[in-house]
């Protein structure tokens, strides 16, 4: 039996939506799937490279958005 370990990085500065926790949600990939989660609540959204691709022009790079 082969257990695939997920490598999990917080995303700092990033504030919950849901709980407004800062500094408590954590940036991973499962099975391909870009995945949003908070450590403080059940807050998760996830977002395939489709829809990435869908939404990206091509002329930036990353969107930031500080609270």
């Amino acid at each position: 039996m082969t257990v695939t370990k997920i490598k999990k990085r917080f995303v700092a500065g990033a504030k919950c939506p849901t709980c407004g926790a800062k500094d408590s949600i954590l940036l991973f990939k499962e099975n391909g799937v870009e995945t949003i989660e908070c450590v403080e609540c059940d807050y998760r959204e996830q977002q395939t490279d489709e829809k990435l691709a869908a939404k990206s022009t091509g002329a930036v790079i990353g969107v930031f958005k500080p609270d």
